[in-house]
């Protein structure tokens, strides 16, 4: 079974928990004030997990609704009642030009291993967008991800023990996580991380490809310029009419 259908649980959302509702607020910041422009009538958390970006562009007044593979995760989404979709970035369950905005945050794109799949992606939103509807993708930047991968990490919290084994591989430009949680209820369960290291000009490439345009690029969610020791390559553009 692929990686991403296994391991988007209830343990990743323990070993995220530091991904919380004041660091989403922090994301939707650099969204509202860079695409200010542009108010949308619909927007898209692509890629949502249990919603804390759907949930801030919600508190600030957005018509967003997020989309995910997880049903686990999309069952937190429910609890919160926030309104959601199950679907495949690869297949988007929505109309052509369903949406002004369609915003991936964390991530959350290079997660195929056939590189046609994870540009089928960016298709997918092309077609959701509108003409002239923008676009946030935010991956992590290679140069810094690698120079600072830590090899191994234990982490122990409430009685239960994670270790984490890190590696990059150079023929197929993945960065890799293995996890294994150990707990007193049960036995050892491992799960895989797995995301192609894009670089700058690859996303770019690919997204003119996609029929979509990069209008500004960042390192950080608080709005620094991107370069090679940024921690983010956070992408924004737009759909030509």
């Amino acid at each position: 079974m692929a990686w991403y259908k296994e391991w988007f649980g209830e343990e990743y959302l323990e070993l995220y928990s530091h991904r919380d509702s004041q660091e989403a607020e922090a994301h939707v910041d650099l969204v509202a004030r860079e695409l200010a422009g542009h108010p949308p009538r619909a927007v898209l958390d692509l890629a949502c997990g249990a919603g804390r970006h759907t949930a801030a562009l919600r508190r600030r007044g957005y018509r967003a609704l997020g989309v995910d593979l997880s049903f686990t995760l999309l069952a937190h989404m429910r609890e919160q009642s926030l309104p959601m979709v199950a679907g495949d970035m690869r297949r988007l369950p929505f109309a052509d030009e369903s949406f002004d905005w369609v915003l991936n945050f964390f991530t959350s794109f290079g997660y195929f291993e056939r590189e046609r799949e994870n540009f089928r992606v960016l298709e997918e939103i092309s077609r959701v967008l509108v003409p002239n509807g923008c676009f946030l993708i935010d991956l992590l930047n290679p140069d810094h991800a690698l120079a600072n991968l830590q090899p191994r990490e234990v982490q122990e919290t409430a009685g239960r023990k994670v270790e984490i084994e890190r590696w990059f591989d150079a023929a197929t430009q993945r960065i890799n996580k293995r996890i294994r949680v150990h707990s007193p209820s049960g036995p050892p369960r491992a799960y895989l991380e797995s995301v192609r290291a894009y670089r700058r000009e690859e996303v770019v490439i690919g997204l003119r490809w996609a029929g979509l345009e990069v209008d500004r690029l960042f390192g950080n969610f608080h709005g620094d310029p991107h370069d090679r020791d940024s921690e983010r390559l956070i992408l924004i553009g737009h759909r030509p009419v």
